[in-house]
């Protein structure tokens, strides 16, 4: 049976690539665009965890971003797209472990 699913896996994973899909559309694989340190554009998340004008933790399907900075704003909200304004000074991701 584990082969049959690999195969299947396989098979999506080149009809992606044959339609030019991206990845951040066809998983849930949160996708990053910043604009200098004022902006910051996170796709593909799932929840706001904390919101302060200096500290902002976020949600995504690998792990929490954690965004550190000054007059942080939530400035545009979708549910999958979110735009953060402010003087970012630093963003690091905490990795999900798939290890139990």
């Amino acid at each position: 049976m584990r082969q049959k699913r690999n195969r299947k896996n396989s098979t999506f994973s080149k009809v992606e690539k044959f339609l030019e899909i991206p990845q951040e559309i066809s998983t849930n694989m949160p996708k990053f665009t910043m604009l200098g340190f004022e902006k910051l554009m996170i796709e593909n998340y799932k929840a706001i965890l904390e919101y302060q004008d200096f500290f902002i933790r976020i949600s995504t399907y690998i792990g929490i971003v954690n965004i550190n900075g000054f007059n942080l704003n939530l400035q545009e909200m979708t549910t999958d797209d979110l735009l953060i304004t402010g003087k970012i000074e630093s963003i690091d991701i905490e990795a999900i472990s798939d290890e139990a």
